[in-house]
């Protein structure tokens, strides 16, 4: 059965799947989505495995002294987001924050 969406026609599965990502990807560094890095020094290498061994963290490390450097997992895993919490604004009727006693609206909005 076909529907219509502005301009284009869609089937019922098209219809029901838009917008939604089916498949889900694994977080980095778990066993399902290893992180991926490569290195050109054995000292090297050991470093890099003793900062995933210690943050839990599961990786393929490639030791070649060809290619170049590649770390960019590795810092994902690191420079995760931070979240940052926002301040209330107080509402029209709330106190003012400026300690006055008077409601906002009439104080400093």
């Amino acid at each position: 059965m076909l529907y219509t969406d502005g301009n284009r026609l869609m089937n019922q599965a098209d219809k029901f799947n838009r917008g939604f990502e089916r498949k889900k990807t694994a977080k980095l560094g778990t066993e399902k989505n290893p992180a991926s890095v490569v290195v050109q020094t054995e000292e090297r290498f050991r470093e890099i495995q003793t900062i995933f061994s210690e943050n839990g963290w599961i990786v393929d490390i490639e030791l070649n002294e060809e290619k170049e450097e590649n770390l960019v997992d590795l810092e994902v895993l690191q420079n995760t987001p931070k979240t940052t919490v926002v301040d209330k604004t107080p509402g029209r009727n709330d106190p003012c924050i400026c300690g006055s006693g008077k409601k906002y609206k009439k104080c400093c909005a």
